[in-house]
């Protein structure tokens, strides 16, 4: 039995939702606070679990329909990984190219443009490239660039496949 659309789809948006509510959870429970880059994974997770669930409940039957989600779903995809993968360069500089620690995330968005702001995190900042937290040799934002990739060919296998 092959798996539709809606299937996939809904499943993508329960891995989201499952991945932020673990990042959650470190965060509430085990006190791990999260960097601006961090924050910024957990946003491109949120839109694309949102993706993953209005496709799910619309279900497209056409093609263009399930096509145009598998796009937005990798759009929203590729977006996360350009995220994580900086955050996972900065975790693997040479400490003497470490930059310095900047300003939290509330203070930049009270008093920088939003551009600014996400030009600022992405060049990153000291506490960015501390590794807190691993897992079978992986940092989190390593798991996160993982899942990125998994969730996009898993977006593009659902919305791109012949029936």
């Amino acid at each position: 039995m092959s798996m539709s659309f809606r299937a996939r789809f809904l499943l993508g948006f329960l891995a989201c939702a499952a991945l932020i509510g673990y990042a959650l959870y470190t965060q509430l429970v085990g006190g791990l606070l999260p960097c601006p880059l961090c924050i910024f994974q957990r946003v491109a997770f949120a839109v694309l679990g949102v993706v993953f669930l209005v496709g799910g409940l619309h279900a497209p039957t056409g093609r263009a329909g399930r096509r145009a989600y598998g796009v937005l779903a990798m759009v929203a995809s590729v977006i996360g990984i350009a995220v994580a993968g900086n955050h996972v360069r900065l975790q693997h500089l040479p400490p003497d190219q470490v930059p310095a620690c900047g300003p939290g995330l509330d203070y930049m968005l009270d008093v920088m443009p939003i551009g600014g702001v996400i030009r600022k995190v992405m060049t990153g900042s000291g506490e960015c490239a501390n590794v807190d937290w691993t897992f079978l040799g992986l940092s989190m934002p390593a798991w996160s660039l993982v899942w990125f990739v998994l969730l996009a060919g898993w977006a593009a296998y659902a919305a791109f496949r012949r029936r």
